[in-house]
């Protein structure tokens, strides 16, 4: 029996995929995170961030928790904010989904929406932090988790790699497909095969638009995906190659693996699908690869699975891409 909702972060499911890559040589698995109790990996960081904070006293029961987030770590922040009673301000920005502002609200985080990017870019995220920082300043006793240079959300990683190894029971893992964003399941994980001499290649799984890895900024439809700054937790030569998604790749990505394998999924687990394929002809027969599904799909409704929206962004290509999904 669990001791409360927290206790039950982690240890989520590791299953075959047996359908999505057709005429597959190799085994593929997915550690489904949206089996974390908010519904999405941020669950650990989440949690890890702040009872680390806690115990090293930076943060007490009159603190108010402050971070910038697309939806997905601010819920899971939200949820153990409540659980614990600490206030919580997420700031978000006007490409932020109705359902995630809303699933912010009802777990009782105030949220502080961006309407404006950054002086003359189309970026958010320096707006978003610029305004974290503001209301740090005018917030006694305030406290930033900074998901994209605390350790403690890389840290937290540890074990998700822990219990991929696990699961396998002595399998080796040859090769890890991770979405990249604040890059602390890229970090976590690429720290736990290094400091356990394990043979596993890291693929980090970045967006078009995305300079983490050296791509021109652009614009990026898919939250949680990419980044308009390299965070302070990535460093060189974590991951053993990386490689680049576009927005309807994540789409495409999504609906197959909804269509042949009946997960609902996220934008970032698409991405990684599509990944898998690009790199299908290059792994080894009989190799064992392991996919990292983020989140949970219901928050992609109105975006992902909705026809009329990918219709409305991908108007030009959108004519038969439903073939592709199936």
């Amino acid at each position: 029996m669990n001791d409360n909702i927290l206790w039950t972060i982690g240890n989520t499911p590791l299953i075959k995929l047996k359908r999505i890559i057709k005429n597959n040589r190799f085994q593929l698995f997915a550690k489904l995170e949206m089996f974390n109790p908010s519904g999405s990996i941020k669950d650990r960081p989440a949690f890890n961030m702040l009872k680390k904070a806690l115990e090293r006293g930076e943060i007490g029961l009159d603190s108010t928790v402050i971070e910038s987030s697309s939806g997905n770590l601010g819920i899971g922040l939200a949820q153990v904010c409540t659980f614990l009673g600490l206030r919580f301000i997420c700031v978000v920005d006007s490409r932020t989904t109705k359902r995630n502002i809303e699933i912010l609200k009802v777990y009782g985080a105030k949220v502080d929406i961006v309407t404006q990017p950054e002086s003359g870019t189309s970026d958010y995220l320096h707006a978003r932090i610029n305004r974290v920082k503001s209301l740090l300043a005018s917030i006694p006793n305030s406290f930033w988790c900074n998901q994209y240079a605390n350790l403690d959300n890389a840290n937290a990683h540890h074990q998700t790699m822990h219990e991929i190894v696990t699961a396998l029971d002595g399998q080796p893992v040859d090769y890890l497909f991770c979405a990249t964003s604040s890059c602390g399941t890229l970090r976590g994980c690429s720290e736990y095969v290094r400091n356990n001499h394990l043979h596993t290649q890291i693929i980090a799984v970045d967006a078009k638009g995305s300079i983490i890895f050296g791509d021109k900024q652009g614009t990026r439809l898919i939250p949680g995906h990419g980044a308009a700054r390299v965070p302070e937790l990535f460093q060189p030569k974590l991951e053993d190659a990386y490689i680049h998604v576009s927005d309807l790749d994540c789409v495409i990505g999504c609906r197959r693996l909804l269509r042949r394998e009946a997960i609902l999924a996220g934008g970032s687990s698409g991405a990684v699908i599509m990944a898998i394929e690009k790199k299908a002809a290059e792994i080894p027969a009989n190799a064992t690869c392991v996919a990292i599904l983020c989140d949970r799909g219901e928050r992609y409704l109105d975006t992902i699975y909705s026809d009329s929206w990918v219709k409305e962004h991908f108007g030009n290509v959108s004519h038969g891409w439903e073939n592709f999904t199936t």
